[in-house]
């Protein structure tokens, strides 16, 4: 796109609103970079790429990019053979974890199908360099400082350093306290020449002895060296200078490591400066409420109030902007303030914006063209320097954008032919408008002059337009009323304003009848062109609420039918085995009946097969709609309060007492009360009274339950319900004690552990076990 229109529709405040979006000095440099293009493949692209990015940031998702130095200084150093420093190698490193976890994110989008365009493709284009990630993270820290772990040299080197510095100060310390500290200006030690030394008052000089090594702006005080440090000061700086000289070699290690990556390395850091411009444009676009446009090949632009992006969103006016399906040049005429210049600004930057593959403010469903040229002429470009009056500078540019514009241009002039005679103005205006139509270009124009409303009636695909005008507040609407030309409102105005009644009448009477009667149609064309506005704004909201409506309650609709198929299958389910364990009882009875009437017992044959047939009978499938017997076992099934159960996992009779939640009973079991679900419990019949019933439960230790309990290797959930079935057994069985290996790892699993036995109130205490039995590795628990 040429210069000059990227200034008149202020392109550049558009990117100065994404700069602050970026965290990453490549994704700036790739935004300063940033112009539109005419090529469908590369901004389709771009927008796919947008689109993806506001995905992400709908679903709570942005690409992790974290801040990012530029590493391209760097990159050329290694290919000119030159060390790092450590910020280099650290900027380097920072780059390499980011690509990572860029990399970790996508498998975890494409792990739970989050369906994209491009950016997952794009991901595994960066380059894996784990193992010089590694020794670069354990080498350098985020400040480009050298680790001790960077060499087995450089620690044993630092080790060193900090016992020479731990020896000095441990020898200095005795001048700081007792009848020596009268000596020193200051109880303190400090540093000068790299070597460590004492603020002497210079009258002690002699008492302290050593080397001084400077001295205060007065004289008062001496920087001295006792002689007893002397030695241990000079094994200091050798130790720092064998620091030095290693963390060189490192340095050089690394930088060696580096260099034949240096590609790769520059890929990775333009790559997420990328992903960092789409997270940019991404937030962009929401903040904005800015929708994806589709692209036209044949400059079919149908933007849905389109609002411009530089207008604070809340108080816009937007507008349907239609251009190149029935007609390729819009006139809109009208007064002055009403809005004609921004709703040509609109359109053509936010056609910038789409070539940009940033999103547009229009309304979904939203269409932009492929120009390959934007032109405009708009505002007054008056210039002394060049003795160029407004029409000659107007002139001006209308004959370059002539020379220049083609079949896939759009051009934008506001304010046709003005600056000279009206007449000739107007005529000047219809020919340049003739001459941009035989070249097929798209054209938005504005003007004042009333012979191009007629010329707007007229010349093939082209149409008229006006801004609305409230002629009772005196504002405008900045409402765009396609197909209708603008009136001139100016005695209306000038009336409501209070100009005397008869100098409006004489100022009537000097125009024609003809201009009277065309205000008259144009003003009753603007009211019914209002009228029927509203009213398919109106039809269109309630279309749309009622297109939602019936979505969500079809969708609900199959969410219960599913749901509705999928227990009722369930339920026919449970039936089938409970009558299947019923059949493999009923079988072993018969089969017992067999062997008695083999025995010599008088029990028939054909009762035998009844009796099975009636069990046979009792199993149903999925598809059977009604079953009494069924609902007889559901019915049998159901538990109430009171009903004495089995629970399955112990072995153990029990009494329901209440239900909690959908699908749990507390059970009370002797003198135990806990929470069972309703799948371990099985109803049983009640116990007939004994003579002197006992109101106590039975322990016994020969159960055969471990008095051990190893959860290694299980997961969390599991291992903290194992945990809970286990502490409840081992309480049935009577054990006074009890040990939980869960193991050292991370942490979670004891601490899991920890948490569940200090909620539990049979738990007297509970301690890790001894060092020689496992440590910390497992909990020793004694019950009540």
């Amino acid at each position: 796109m040429n210069e000059k229109i990227l200034q008149t529709l202020e392109y550049q405040r558009i990117k100065d609103q994404l700069a602050p979006l970026l965290v990453t000095e490549a994704g700036q440099a790739e935004l300063q970079q940033l112009l539109p293009s005419s090529d469908q493949a590369t901004v389709q692209r771009w927008l796919d790429e947008t689109d993806d990015g506001a995905q992400l940031y709908r679903l709570n998702r942005p690409l992790p990019l974290p801040k990012l130095k530029s590493i391209t200084p760097a990159v050329k150093r290694l290919g000119v053979g030159a060390s790092l420093n450590g910020k280099e190698l650290a900027g380097i490193s920072a780059v390499l974890r980011a690509s990572a976890r860029v990399q970790r994110f996508f498998a975890e989008l494409e792990a739970d199908h989050v369906p994209l365009n491009l950016l997952d493709q794009e991901a595994e284009t960066f380059a894996s360099l784990p193992d010089i990630a590694t020794r670069l993270r354990q080498s350098i820290d985020e400040n480009g400082f050298l680790k001790d772990d960077a060499s087995a040299t450089l620690r044993s080197i630092r080790r060193r350093i900090l016992q020479l510095q731990g020896t000095i100060k441990g020898r200095m310390e005795s001048y700081l306290h007792g009848k020596k500290a009268k000596d020193l200006s200051e109880t303190v030690i400090t540093i000068r020449d790299n070597r460590y030394v004492l603020p002497v008052k210079a009258e002690a000089k002699q008492k302290v002895g050593g080397i001084v090594h400077d001295q205060s702006a007065t004289g008062q005080t001496l920087y001295v060296e006792p002689a007893s440090v002397v030695g241990l000061n000079n094994d200091l700086r050798s130790e720092q200078s064998n620091e030095r000289e290693e963390s060189k070699r490192i340095l050089r290690e690394l930088s060696d490591l580096l260099r034949p990556e240096r590609s790769a390395l520059q890929g990775n850091a333009q790559k997420l400066g990328h992903f960092d411009f789409i997270n940019a444009k991404a937030r962009y676009a929401a903040q904005m409420q800015a929708t994806k446009p589709r692209l036209s090949a044949t400059n079919q632009v149908e933007l849905k109030q389109a609002r411009h992006p530089l207008i604070n969103q809340d108080q816009v006016v937007g507008n349907d902007l239609t251009l190149g399906f029935t007609y390729r040049q819009i006139i809109i005429t009208g007064p002055n303030t009403g809005g004609k210049t921004i709703t040509m600004k609109t359109l053509g930057l936010l056609q910038l914006m789409a070539q940009s593959g940033l999103f547009v403010t229009a309304n979904e469903g939203s269409q932009a063209g492929l120009f390959d040229e934007v032109f405009a002429d708009i505002g007054d470009e008056q210039s002394i320097e060049q003795n160029l009056s407004t029409f000659s500078s107007h002139m001006d540019n209308i004959i370059q954008i002539l020379n220049q514009t083609t079949k896939q241009s759009l051009v934008l002039i506001d304010e046709l032919g003005a600056g000279t005679d009206p007449h000739e103005g107007a005529a000047l205006a219809i020919a340049i408008l003739d001459a941009i139509g035989a070249k097929q270009s798209e054209v938005l124009a504005t003007t004042h002059y009333p012979e191009l409303k007629v010329y707007g009636y007229n010349r093939p695909e082209t149409t008229n337009a006006s801004m609305e005008f409230d002629e009772t507040t005196l504002q405008p609407t900045y409402r765009l009323l396609m197909g209708i030309p603008g009136q001139s409102n100016a005695l209306s105005i000038a009336a409501r304003l209070g100009l005397p009644a008869d100098i409006v009448a004489e100022a009537r009477s000097l125009t024609s009848q003809d201009s009277q009667e065309i205000n008259r149609m144009i003003k009753q064309l603007t009211q019914q062109t209002k009228l029927a506005d509203e009213r398919a704004r109106t039809l269109d909201r309630e279309l749309t609420e009622a297109t939602d409506l019936h979505a969500e309650l079809q969708t609900k609709f199959t969410q219960f039918t599913e749901q509705r198929d999928q227990m009722l299958n369930a339920a026919k389910r449970d039936a089938n085995q409970l009558v299947a364990r019923t059949k493999r009882e009923a079988n072993a009875v018969i089969a017992d009946l067999h062997h008695k009437q083999k025995q010599g017992a008088a029990i028939k044959e054909h009762e035998i097969i009844a009796d099975q047939g009636k069990l046979n009978a009792l199993e149903q499938h999925p598809e059977l709609k009604h079953n009494r017997v069924l609902k007889r076992q559901k019915a049998r099934k159901q538990f109430h309060a009171g009903d004495d159960v089995l629970v399955k996992t112990y072995g153990q009779r029990g009494v329901l007492l209440k239900k909690v939640g959908n699908h749990d009973w507390e059970v009370e079991l002797g003198i135990l009360k806990m929470k069972v679900a309703e799948s371990d419990l099985e109803k049983v019949q009640p116990e007939k009274p004994k003579s002197k019933p006992k109101a106590s439960v039975r322990r016994t230790s020969s159960t055969g339950l471990s008095t051990t309990l190893d959860l290694r290797g299980v997961r969390y959930e599991d291992a903290m319900q194992r945990l809970d079935r286990y502490i409840d057994a081992a309480l049935l069985a009577g054990y006074p004690s009890v040990t939980i290996i869960h193991g050292k790892g991370t942490g979670a699993l004891r601490t899991g552990v920890t948490n569940y036995l200090k909620r539990n109130r049979q738990v007297a205490s509970f301690g890790f076990s001894p060092a020689n039995a496992g440590g910390d590795g497992s909990t020793v628990v004694k019950f009540k």
